[in-house]
């Protein structure tokens, strides 16, 4: 804002301030992870991702009045490759092996209680550093949503006990296990799942919800 545009882009590559081993730890896995996603993605869509994360950081560090931070676009680098490597293996302080997307659910956890608890400002930041990621990886996230609805709804299936019945009459109780020749239906006037045999289907007491007063057919 007094003039150093040069700003918006050298912060891109202010190294971590701890210490120079640390910072060259930190660099080389940046560029391991970069290109092994560049490889993976190609790099014109490779650079678009680092686009995306370079121009929200900058917005909301202009819009918040807070400095900018390669942190954010760094981090959803690390969280790209995790989603797309999920289990690469990383020697955590050089001794224990520990796979990536370990490490990964870690920094969304974080993420999450900070969005939760922090500021504004720190909910903008984060939206920044996740934007890129969600946008990239949104068909990948609901897929796996429905996947895991599938898986669940076919374990039910799979539990259900072999001599549960399909369908029971709700006035009599026979079901197409004790009368399999027997044809049922569903009242559409009953609140609910009511099934019935042919010979109940028509002459029953519709079931109503609680507040309304139930009618013979």
């Amino acid at each position: 804002m007094a003039g150093e545009i040069w700003r918006l882009v050298t912060f891109l590559f202010e190294p971590p301030p701890i210490n120079l081993l640390f910072a060259l730890l930190f660099w080389y896995l940046f560029y391991l992870m970069g290109t092994a996603l560049e490889h993976t993605w190609g790099a014109f869509r490779y650079n678009v991702f680092l686009i995306i994360g370079f121009v929200a950081t900058v917005a909301v560090a202009l819009l918040a009045g807070v400095p900018a931070s390669n942190l954010f676009v760094q981090g959803s680098v690390f969280l790209a490759f995790a989603l797309v490597f999920p289990d690469f293996v990383l020697q955590l302080f050089f001794i224990l092996p520990i796979k990536i997307k370990w490490l990964a659910l870690l920094a969304w956890i974080g993420y999450l209680v900070l969005f939760a608890l922090g500021s504004w400002t720190e909910r903008l930041l984060i939206l920044a550093s996740v934007g890129n990621v969600l946008l990239f990886f949104a068909k990948d996230f609901m897929a796996r949503i429905r996947s895991g609805r599938r898986r669940r709804a076919w374990e039910s299936r799979r539990d259900r006990p072999q001599n549960q019945p399909r369908h029971r009459c709700t006035v009599c109780g026979i079901s197409n296990l004790t009368h399999p020749k027997m044809q049922f239906r569903y009242c559409t006037k009953c609140a609910g799942q009511c099934g019935y045999c042919a010979e109940h289907l028509f002459n029953h007491e519709h079931i109503k919800e609680p507040s309304q007063p139930a009618s013979v057919d």
